[in-house]
């Protein structure tokens, strides 16, 4: 093929071949860990596809190191899209741990009313009373619930991780019909 002959358009084709490549990888490793597995398996014959491609155009041309360099840059930039695409997705949900520096009965309702499920209890810390808070959001509300937080609160100590399991409540049956007012 003509076209493949020119090293410039070979070294596009490959560089661009590897990013869409590692960008479904990235994809459909997330949407395993989140327990898509359908939509995963669909993704990785896509996948598999795109990476025979460009693989085999390098193996072909292995006497031009422009096409293996082009092959490895084009990994590093896929890993970098599939990332941005992923935060883009925000697939899941969110638990946000919240520690207040003060008692403050106002805070669980006033994330209440934005639509956030908040469970608050009374703790003790270091240096006296404090309010710790449970709260669950998607994940593409996120960022909104730290600014939001730390606007309520400026003091707030907070921790994040992504839960494994939702089961129960009555949040997550009003988050499913689209009740979370962001």
């Amino acid at each position: 093929m003509a076209l493949l002959e020119n090293s410039f358009i070979m070294v596009a084709i490959i560089l661009i071949i590897n990013i869409v490549y590692v960008s479904f990888f990235t994809i459909r490793m997330i949407l395993t860990l989140k327990g898509q597995r359908y939509l995963a398996a669909f993704i990785s014959t896509i996948e598999v596809v795109i990476y025979v491609i460009g693989l085999g155009l390098v193996l072909d041309n292995l006497n031009e190191i422009q096409n293996l360099i082009a092959y490895a840059v084009g990994y590093g930039i896929g890993v970098i899209v599939g990332m941005k695409i992923e935060e883009k997705l925000a697939l899941g949900y969110i638990t946000v741990n919240v520690i207040t520096k003060e008692y403050d009965r106002d805070l669980p309702k006033a994330l209440r009313d934005k639509g956030y499920g908040v469970t608050n209890w009374a703790a003790n810390g270091l240096e006296g009373d404090r309010m710790a808070l449970q709260i669950l959001t998607p994940r593409k509300y996120e960022l909104k619930l730290y600014q939001t937080i730390k606007e309520l609160d400026p003091k707030a100590f907070i921790i994040a991780y992504e839960p494994k399991t939702i089961h129960g409540g009555f949040w997550v049956k009003s988050v499913k019909r689209g009740k979370l007012s962001q």
